[in-house]
């Protein structure tokens, strides 16, 4: 069984590193601050939604679910440096560079705050990084099988795994995936050290296939699963029918989501310092 479960996580994160055939509407390609950035922007007089893309996965993840709310909402999806069409970066891959350049981004684009932030697996810890250090500029979050902070602790940890698996990772995770996934404890305890978000809607979408797994790495990722909800006092924790690719596999239960935490006042606040 566990070899299983490393199984569908190494199918999961190729089919991540290979997604990028279908591209979104509005994507285009800027050179932002002396450095290429491709992004995708649909603009009405709503708050933002933010996207934030997992581990080696590009903003075409969002393929299923961005054309459904573009039409009368504003969104935005991205590539981090690295991938993609972006330029990579000699900045540490850690969260708190990456929610910093996504900010200025956010602010180069002239989208004012507050947000909802949405974020896929690691995308989800870079959210939660996001809400925890900037609270006063979101609106909402919803984390899509969101990586927890302590995901790599315990039986899920990398040097626990069979060395097999590790070979395979280390042949599969490479470039700005590898320099991501190197510092996602750092990242973690970032996230840890800042307090929860309080007083906004958090919405925790989990995948429930994965919980049919039995095995000792699998009971600590769903127990992972359980506990980002439990992270966030008053979130909403859904369970969606599907494995980890939620936004491919049930694009409406992301769109659902999303749709709820949009506010019935569209409130806007002041343009970022």
């Amino acid at each position: 069984m566990k070899i299983k479960l490393f199984a569908k996580g190494i199918a999961i994160l190729t089919l991540a590193l290979l997604t990028g055939c279908a591209s979104l509407p509005n994507s285009t390609t800027e050179n932002i601050n002396h450095r290429n950035v491709e992004f995708a922007l649909t603009q009405h007089d709503t708050i933002p939604v933010v996207f934030e893309n997992g581990l080696g996965g590009r903003m075409e993840w969002w393929r299923e679910v961005v054309p459904e709310l573009s039409s009368d909402t504003t969104t935005f999806t991205y590539n981090r440096p690295g991938y993609g069409e972006s330029d990579s970066t000699t900045t540490p891959r850690d969260g708190s560079h990456i929610v910093d350049e996504l900010r200025a981004l956010l602010k180069n684009k002239g989208l004012k705050p507050p947000y909802i932030l949405v974020g896929h697996s690691l995308g989800g810890l870079y959210m939660q990084l996001f809400a925890r250090r900037y609270p006063d500029e979101v609106s909402a979050l919803v984390l899509v099988d969101s990586t927890h902070p302590r995901q790599l602790d315990g039986e899920d940890a990398i040097i626990k795994q069979p060395f097999f698996v590790r070979v395979i990772i280390e042949a599969l995770v490479t470039g700005t995936a590898k320099e991501e996934l190197d510092l996602v404890y750092q990242t973690g305890k970032q996230v840890i050290e800042l307090p929860t978000l309080s007083n906004k809607p958090v919405l925790v979408l989990s995948a429930s296939k994965p919980l049919e797994d039995t095995s000792r790495v699998a009971d600590d990722v769903n127990e992972k699963r359980k506990d980002i909800a439990r992270l966030y006092p008053g979130s909403k924790q859904i369970w969606v029918d599907s494995g980890h690719g939620i936004p491919l596999e049930k694009p409406e239960s992301v769109i659902s989501a999303i749709r709820e935490a949009l506010p019935i006042k569209q409130a806007r606040s002041p343009q970022l310092e």
